[in-house]
């Protein structure tokens, strides 16, 4: 799994705790990620989640991993955030029959995109789902 703009890295965490063996944290704040260390260390997960500080789009425009489920969660106030989707899509980081979730504002909508299944909405914030049937 891969979680964009990790923020305290909770979906990596969530997803370790559930089993799963190879998580990968991207965040571009430092605070954020030194975070997601000491709280890796403490658990005793060091070996199951990989820790990039790097800009996001950098991440992705340069991995050549996939990944079977894609969360990001970036500010919403990112200038760049509608172009989010296309770019995860255009460099096929997201596995075949995988899941992409984007969270995002109303200010927003995917609708239009073939990736999208449905979106989940709650209050000012919206869940929009993609999956990958390439």
């Amino acid at each position: 799994m891969l979680d964009l703009f990790g923020g305290t890295g909770s979906h990596c965490y969530e997803f370790i705790s559930r089993g799963c063996e190879d998580a990968t944290y991207v965040d571009n704040f430092t605070p954020a990620v030194d975070f997601v260390k000491k709280i890796s260390a403490e658990l005793g997960i060091e070996e199951s989640i990989h820790i990039f500080r790097r800009d996001v789009f950098d991440f992705i425009r340069e991995t050549k991993r996939s990944f079977d489920y894609i969360f990001a969660g970036p500010p919403y106030p990112l200038k760049t955030l509608n172009t989010i989707p296309a770019k995860i899509f255009e460099r096929q980081i997201l596995a075949k029959n995988g899941i992409f979730v984007l969270e995002h504002n109303p200010d927003h909508s995917f609708k239009h995109l073939p990736q999208y299944t449905e979106e989940r909405n709650y209050g000012t914030t919206i869940f929009t789902f993609f999956m990958n049937n390439q």
